[in-house]
């Protein structure tokens, strides 16, 4: 199953999924289109969104998570070419002790404008087996890495990291995630990469989907 379960064990961290891969890859088009409540969801609980007259997207993930690293691969490059009415942010999730520390490694960077090193902690983590959820291991990464250590020390164990990691575990809880990766759009769809015909490779077009329908019923 391609989502790493609330209830997975820390010590299968780098353990692959096991994926059929022989689906054929599914593109949004007007000839083909998703289906709701088989391709995507619709929550019952609508969310309050933050992003005023954007569409947000959220992503719940975990550096930790061997599926959320093999999503990058696509998710990376479709959030840099994001609308300029949608407002994306990753919001990182906590199932086990580590990622606790793993969260706070995104929000750290994220203070430090160094989010562009995401892609490097996945692969240090998943590639080269590097323990990034250890403090020390992070600061020497972060050094390795080019940045200012002692900035990332303070910026670590700041009031301001600590607030948005709580703030990460409620809306996590309000979301009601149990796994990851996991994305909502506009606090009222679910999309889960496992339910897509392509996996991973079709979230990009299923996002430009889901957020086509989302703009479509504000304007309602």
């Amino acid at each position: 199953m391609l989502r790493w379960m609330k209830s997975s064990k820390w010590s299968a961290l780098l353990a692959c999924g096991v994926i059929a891969a022989s689906a054929a890859s599914f593109t949004a088009t007007a000839q083909e289109q998703l289906t709701e409540g088989k391709d995507y969801q619709r929550l019952k609980n609508v969310q309050t969104v933050e992003s005023g007259a954007k569409i947000e997207v959220i992503e719940f993930y975990s550096y930790g998570c061997p599926h959320c690293r093999d999503l990058e691969e696509y998710l990376g490059p479709w959030i840099k070419k994001v609308p300029a009415d949608v407002s994306f942010k990753r919001v990182p999730v906590a199932f086990q002790p580590a990622w606790v520390n793993l969260g706070k490694i995104y929000y750290t960077l994220e203070a430090l404008s160094r989010e562009d090193l995401s892609a490097k902690v996945f692969q240090s983590i998943h590639g080269a087996n590097v323990k990034l959820w250890e403090e020390n291991v992070f600061f020497e990464w972060a050094g390795t890495n080019g940045l200012d250590v002692a900035k990332v020390k303070e910026m670590w164990g700041s009031f301001a990291v600590n607030s948005k990691m709580n703030r990460a575990k409620t809306l996590a809880s309000n979301y009601q995630v149990d796994s990851v990766p996991m994305i909502f759009v506009d606090g009222k769809f679910k999309i889960q990469p496992h339910l897509l015909k392509g996996s991973h490779k079709d979230v990009p077009a299923a996002l430009d989907f889901v957020i086509a329908k989302a703009r479509s019923e504000r304007k309602k």
